[in-house]
């Protein structure tokens, strides 16, 4: 009698400590890979197939190991009889199938999950408790793994807020975008400066948050277009351009992984303009030891031009202002207009910008192409519209009398020295006079670089090697858009008509006779 209660003494003590090995396995599982991994380890350990259930028997997690016709009528029967007799669980078999049922612990929405085990007869008599005790683990990774489907939507949803805001100031409607950002915050700012943070994609979200600890008041976008590209748009007093340091500090973990360019101080509707300056600030920030670089403000050609430009801009769009969709799901003048601003600033990036296809791109630029009477494969007309877009939203006065052409604007006083202020840091001493010569190549092979390559007997790497020594040099963007070369074409052409132009040949460039010649 002795022996066998010490026997049994024996087993209950192992029995204790094989299941606290259990309940620690399954703590371990769960936090490895939460309540797939628990479900993984626990098939393993009873060598059952166990799943998770609704109410309705459908399974809410993939059998381990996958399930049988016979197991799946099993499963459904048993969750029919625990749920209309209210039991706490539940072990019933068919033929030589077994099964047993449990409902999770905490709240209503946990409650209406059920773990199942479907094995073979008999059923061993430690894996009631064996679920019983995964039940626990089970329902806090279902917890913890719905909170974190809900926090991953409220950020789906704030950024997508966020970015909807920002493609309204992009567009100029900012009566619109404070609308949509008064239910966010901060509020807008009337002024203020952009910054465009670059960093490694996968560090983003990381990056975003980071600032957001430190920037306050500042809206941080992350951008549509580049996956490593972050925006920031903070406050700014009026008349603080010659002071472009935020009143926060940017996070140490930015200082050897992110590049920063910064915009003048801009009202709010001309956010679009601020952005574009830091995307050129950009550009020079990468070429700094100190990774970042503020707008070396240059003047705007339409505000340098003035009304005149506003009525060549008038009569120049008037085809795209006067179209009229002939269906409702056809785009409108606004939607062109719109569509050509992305399309020049971001290329065939503007579907990521637009959320279109690039199907519904390519038309519309068809058809703005088609109304305007433009070929926008040709760098010209690109630099033409790019020209007209800038001066009819710009806040000039239109002029009287006949609107002039684009080459009289250009030889109106002031641009003459608008466009040698464009080249003029190409021209200081030390610089190669190949740099220039090849910008003013590519500009006139319509910033392609495979032609430009061939005309200069180079490699494409050795021209983009020297276009991007002209970024640096420029404090411009040109190799990626948003890009300084609808800019650069209308300065070489205004130099071009005044008779100042010292571009080079491609006789000279190449060193070798056009054919032809």
């Amino acid at each position: 009698m002795h022996a066998d209660q010490q026997r049994a003494g024996t087993a209950t003590a192992a029995g204790r400590v094989r299941r606290a090995d259990d309940v620690l396995a399954m703590q371990r599982a769960a936090r490895q890979g939460g309540t797939a991994s628990l479900l993984r380890w626990l098939a393993a350990r009873s060598g059952a197939t166990v799943l998770l259930v609704n109410r309705s028997g459908a399974a809410a997690s993939a059998p381990s190991p996958p399930l049988g016709e016979a197991g799946r009528t099993l499963v459904r029967r048993g969750v029919r009889e625990i749920t209309a007799r209210g039991l706490k669980s539940l072990a019933i078999d068919q033929e030589d199938l077994a099964c047993v049922i449990l409902p999770l612990d905490g709240s209503p929405d946990l409650a209406a999950l059920l773990l199942a085990a479907v094995l073979p007869r008999p059923v061993p008599p430690e894996l009631p408790l064996l679920l019983a005790d995964a039940t626990s683990g089970l329902s806090l990774c279902r917890r913890a793994e719905d909170l974190r489907r809900r926090q991953r939507r409220l950020r789906i949803a704030d950024a997508r807020t966020r970015e909807a805001v920002l493609h309204l100031l992009m567009n100029g409607h900012t009566a619109a975008a404070r609308q949509v950002a008064g239910a966010l915050r901060p509020q807008l700012p009337d002024v203020a400066r952009v910054y465009v943070v670059e960093g490694p994609a996968a560090v983003r979200s990381a990056v975003a948050q980071a600032i957001a600890e430190v920037a306050e008041g500042a809206w941080i976008v992350p951008c549509p277009v580049y996956l490593d590209h972050l925006m920031v748009l903070a406050p700014a007093a009026p008349g603080t351009d010659t002071d472009p340091a935020p009143a926060w500090k940017w996070p140490p973990s930015m200082a050897d992984t992110c590049w920063i360019g910064v915009s003048e101080a801009v009202p709010l509707r001309d956010t679009a303009t601020g952005y574009a300056q830091a995307f050129h600030a950009l550009a020079t920030a990468r070429h700094r030891a100190q990774r970042q670089a503020s707008f070396a403000g240059h003047p705007d050609l339409a505000l340098t031009i003035g009304p005149p430009a506003a009525a060549w801009a008038g009569t120049f769009l008037a085809p795209l202002h006067a179209h009229r969709s002939r269906r409702a799901q056809d785009p409108d003048s606004a939607d062109l207009l719109a569509t050509a601003a992305s399309w020049l600033h971001f290329s065939t990036r503007a579907t990521a910008h637009l959320k279109i296809h690039r199907n519904t791109l390519m038309s519309r630029m068809a058809l703005v192409s088609g109304l305007l009477g433009l070929d926008l494969d040709q760098l010209a007309d690109q630099a033409a519209l790019a020209l007209a877009l800038h001066a009819g939203t710009a806040d000039i006065p239109r002029g009287d009398g006949p609107a002039p052409t684009l080459d009289e604007l250009l030889t109106l006083p002031g641009v003459l020295a608008w466009a040698e202020r464009q080249f003029r840091p190409l021209r200081t001493p030390g610089v190669p006079d190949c740099v220039e010569q090849t910008l003013t190549l590519w500009l006139r092979l319509n910033g392609r670089i495979g032609p430009t390559a061939q005309a200069l007997s180079l490699s494409a790497s050795a021209v983009r090697k020297r276009l991007t020594r002209a970024e640096a040099l420029l404090e411009r963007s040109l190799l990626r858009p948003p890009s300084a070369v609808h800019d650069q074409w209308l300065a070489q052409r205004a130099l071009e008509l005044s008779g100042h132009y010292r571009g080079l040949g491609v006789a000279t460039l190449s060193g070798k006779e056009p054919p032809g010649s």
